[in-house]
């Protein structure tokens, strides 16, 4: 499966990083570019549950395709959302179901580092975006 532009872009940027702390700082300018949120959007309906920080991820399908934007307090999870959107937007509901975003994240160079409470609050938003891509 071909990477989107702007997935392509971020893993070719994570490949020429040397080290985590290159990654952690690459990883927080893309969670930068995430469009901020209304008041209305970050609601308890677009919250995730099971993330120790808060986050939440608005989700909306336009002829065929997904699009997602979301939010956290957290500037590394921020950066996490951020890569997760520009690998899975614009895909259908049976693409997004097929995809392998844990391998998405290895390829980055993250899959290391992602302590287990950020495995559990980026599984959780994974969770959601399936029960999103399932329920249309």
């Amino acid at each position: 499966m071909n990477l989107p532009a702007n997935a392509q872009n971020a893993l070719n940027s994570f490949e020429q990083a040397s080290g985590w702390e290159q990654r952690a700082r690459l990883l927080m300018q893309w969670g930068e570019r995430l469009a901020p949120l209304s008041e209305e959007e970050q609601s308890d309906a677009n919250r995730v549950h099971g993330c120790e920080s808060q986050v939440w991820l608005v989700a909306e399908q336009r002829d065929g395709q997904w699009h997602f934007k979301g939010a956290s307090d957290a500037r590394i999870i921020r950066g996490l959302l951020a890569l997760l959107f520009v690998r899975v937007e614009g895909l259908s509901s049976a693409d997004l179901q097929q995809l392998d975003l844990p391998a998405w994240f290895n390829q980055l160079g993250l899959g290391r580092q992602l302590s287990p409470s950020r495995s559990n609050g980026l599984n959780a938003v994974l969770q959601r975006m399936a029960q999103l891509a399932a329920g249309s």
